[in-house]
């Protein structure tokens, strides 16, 4: 069983054009959110790539009790709709309790699993019956052959509406690493892989209350991800990164994303004229 599907206008599969996901890690206000989407909206013009708007309303797994967690679920899903009223771009969105699904689905086009999530059978299948596609983040403590059981608790709902994310796995304190043959293992289950390009420069838990991060390894990540044959990069961006709530230690400065976009465009079509 091959995934192949729509996100709005935009195709995903294992065949289809490059695609992102991109946006702030947290919803801060709804101005914010909404500058960030014109800005995505005139990146993907300029760079003829799709790009599907990311935010969260609650970041329920945050480092310390204290952190910013964002609107909840009411507020949170009223900007993001009016982000999409506001620019046309396809909106996604991660949950974290199964109550959350069916109300997110009536608003958002995509559905994501946070990765310390991604075995919680009820909140799979609660997404899955929705009926929207989803992404799935590889859990940091999972080897890519274990994201099947994560497929076939999906696939069991008759939802085939596929992405599974690679975004690092735990080595050791305060540490992650790719393998970028995650990718092609991952995409032997029929669905389009994406690469997590500033999540992977996360160094967890590495100020104690919060998480530290590389973010200028972040293009770096991401071509290598593109070359080794991901169909598309999730990349958080925010117009003052030291400011943002949430993951401020990993996030890309929104200035950079149309270079490194037109970068890994190029070596996804080399990639791609390989075949």
């Amino acid at each position: 069983m091959v995934s192949n599907f729509r996100i709005g206008k935009i195709e995903i599969s294992l065949d289809a054009p490059l695609f992102v996901l991109a946006g702030p890690c947290v919803i801060e206000d709804k101005k914010m959110c909404i500058d960030i989407a014109k800005r995505l909206v005139d990146i993907a013009a300029e760079t003829g790539i799709g790009i599907i708007f990311k935010a969260s309303f609650d970041k329920a797994n945050r480092s310390s009790v204290s952190s910013f967690r964002g609107p909840g679920l009411a507020k949170g899903l009223a900007i993001l709709d009016a982000v999409h009223q506001k620019t046309g771009l396809s909106i996604v969105t991660d949950i974290h309790e199964t109550h959350q699904a069916a109300d997110a689905g009536k608003v958002v086009d995509c559905l994501q699993i946070p990765a310390f999530l991604c075995r919680q059978t009820d909140l799979l299948v609660a997404c899955a019956k929705t009926g929207k596609p989803m992404n799935v983040k590889k859990g940091q403590f999972l080897s890519p052959a274990e994201m099947k059981n994560v497929v076939e608790k999906i696939r069991s709902c008759k939802n085939d509406k596929i992405m599974l994310t690679e975004r690092g796995t735990f080595f050791g304190y305060n540490r992650l690493v790719n393998d970028m043959t995650a990718i092609y293992e991952m995409k032997k289950l029929g669905c389009p892989v994406v690469f997590d390009a500033t999540h992977s420069t996360q160094m967890p838990g590495g100020l104690g209350t919060a998480t530290a991060g590389r973010p200028e390894m972040a293009p770096i990540l991401a071509r290598a991800a593109i070359a080794a044959g991901a169909n598309g990069l999730f990349i958080e961006v925010h117009t003052q990164p030291a400011k943002s709530k949430s993951d401020a230690g990993c996030i890309m400065d929104i200035s950079m994303l149309q270079e490194v976009l037109l970068d890994c465009k190029k070596v996804f079509d080399v990639v791609r004229s390989l075949k």
